[in-house]
């Protein structure tokens, strides 16, 4: 099997991360359609639980995977995501 050169591998996590985004977006409506004073379904929560991780890995592989190509280029610094306070506050 051929190995992915960083555009095909780019492109692939672009398509990753609009797709998981689209699938988040698709329960979005029948959240915004739930009334302030009810209680939210298990199985929507449950679905926004999946839907919500799949979407933070996608983008979160599309960051590094930019991020790891500007570092290449000399653009950005390599420990950028410690210093700039990208990471989690602990």
């Amino acid at each position: 099997m051929a190995d992915l050169t960083e555009i095909e591998a780019l492109k692939a996590s672009t398509r990753g991360a609009l797709r998981a985004s689209e699938a988040l977006g698709s329960i979005a409506m029948k959240v915004e359609g739930i009334d302030a004073h009810a209680d939210v379904a298990d199985a929507d929560l449950e679905d926004l639980q999946r839907l919500s991780l799949a979407n933070a890995v996608a983008a979160q592989a599309l960051r590094g995977l930019v991020e790891s190509m500007l570092k290449r280029r000399g653009k950005i610094a390599a420990a950028v995501g410690a210093e700039s306070g990208a990471g989690i506050d602990e």
